[in-house]
């Protein structure tokens, strides 16, 4: 069974509690207090001490403010009851004045890794989960994953050199827990089981949202669309991938460096071809 996270950035309030629970569960340092003038985010993005990172985006809005909405959907493992509450971190705001999207981002847990491919020592698996798990006693901090994630998820850490990601709790779903972000998470706009009830669960949120007049609700990630195939950990999202800093068709870095040395063989070869060709001629004369 592949479990993973779905997302919902439209009853996410930005309140960080799932950095905090990220961080206490897995005795991950604090990144510190500085003031960053990225609006009122002190984290500023993913990194080996921090797995969980909320995103605010400020934006200025002129479409009048949507009802409140009320969801209910069963689910094993997690009950998703989002019943009465605001969109307040996406509901666009009076004229002139921003309306705020929140997205709590965490590695993807791609079914086509890059970071798995790149790794020369076996320290990065697929375990049973289904998830990219960095095994951090094989690790031996080359760096070659950091560059062939295309999200910039992974980084290696500064005490040690060794790369550092989500472990998606692996520990805890061993002991049949939910991981701590989803389980601290007050709105459970970050939802833990199993990929397929996920998607089923978030289709009807979208479907749900559009018919409420959010037509620009969409998935992302949900389906193998790109280089790095689905995410076990993908969201739904009420803008452009761009604006939340998501690439919007995430390649595989490894598979340009694979065309440059195709076509570097090509080349070789043609300049053999011409070099031989021209010694046959020298030596017929």
């Amino acid at each position: 069974m592949a479990t993973g996270f779905f997302t919902d950035t439209s009853v996410c309030i930005g309140c960080k509690a799932c950095e905090v629970a990220c961080k206490q569960w897995n005795q991950l340092p604090a990144d510190g207090y500085a003031l960053t003038g990225e609006s009122y985010d002190n984290t500023s993005s993913l990194g080996a001490t921090t797995w969980r990172h909320v995103t605010f985006i400020e934006q200025m809005a002129t479409k009048p403010q949507i009802p409140l909405l009320n969801l209910k959907v069963d689910l094993p493992q997690a009950s998703l009851l989002v019943e009465g509450l605001p969109l307040t971190a996406n509901l666009p705001g009076q004229d002139g004045l921003p309306r705020w999207l929140m997205m709590s981002n965490v590695c993807k847990h791609c079914t086509n890794a890059g970071c798995l491919e790149a790794c020369p020592t076996g320290a990065i698996i697929r375990n049973e989960f289904d998830d990219v798990y960095i095994q951090p006693d094989i690790c031996n901090g080359c760096g070659y994953c950091v560059p062939a994630c295309p999200f910039g998820v992974v980084e290696l850490a500064k005490d040690d050199g060794r790369a550092f990601k989500c472990t998606l709790c692996y520990d805890r779903q061993k002991d049949g827990l939910e991981p701590a972000c989803a389980k601290a998470c007050p709105t459970d706009s970050i939802i833990f089981g199993d990929i397929a009830e996920l998607k089923v669960v978030a289709e009807k949120r979208v479907e749900e949202l559009q018919n409420r007049g959010y037509t620009n609700a969409y998935l992302y990630g949900a389906d193998e669309n790109s280089e790095v195939g689905r995410l076990n950990a993908f969201f739904l999202l009420l803008d452009k991938p761009q604006v939340y800093g998501l690439p919007e068709n995430p390649p595989l870095p490894q598979n340009k460096a694979k065309n440059g040395w195709l076509a570097s063989l090509a080349a070789s070869a043609v300049a053999g071809a011409v070099v031989a060709i021209a010694f046959g001629k020298g030596r017929s004369k």
